[in-house]
């Protein structure tokens, strides 16, 4: 399991051309899924972005997670995170969740972070999505769960 954080000013998704999911500051997190992952790897991807140190604190250290800041938290499912990419030209998607037990693991990630927190919005599981986003920092961190 894998999630690509970015700490954002402000990130929206966007289905047929209508936002279902934005917040404010906070953490946009692209969620990845594969075949051994479980409900178990899920809360502790979701405890670990809620407590990740990306945000800076009086002193400019990255000291601070989004709950401390009291900023948004935006899932959006992304199977294209599990792609392997060593060899070739073209992704290899085989390391990737199926979609219909992707959904429902998914489904039991967002579940769990909006039981841990209230600010949680999340995109359409499958659909044709755009996502929006101001990236602050930049600021960009790779995280697995095994």
């Amino acid at each position: 399991m894998r999630a690509l954080i970015q700490r954002v000013s402000t990130a929206s998704v966007a289905v047929d051309g209508e936002t279902i999911g934005a917040i404010e500051q906070g953490v946009l997190a692209y969620i990845g899924l594969g075949h051994e992952d479980t409900i178990e790897h899920g809360r502790r991807l979701i405890d670990k972005i809620l407590t990740y140190r990306i945000f800076e604190n009086e002193s400019h250290q990255l000291d601070q997670n989004v709950q401390q800041v009291n900023g948004g938290l935006l899932l959006v499912s992304q199977f294209t995170l599990m792609a392997k990419t060593n060899k070739g030209r073209r992704p290899d998607f085989g390391a990737a969740m199926t979609p219909d037990k992707a959904q429902i693991l998914f489904a039991e990630m967002v579940s769990y972070a909006q039981s841990r927190y209230l600010d949680v919005a999340t995109g359409q599981f499958g659909a044709d999505m755009q996502v929006a986003s101001i990236n602050d920092g930049p600021l960009n961190f790779l995280l697995e769960v095994v």
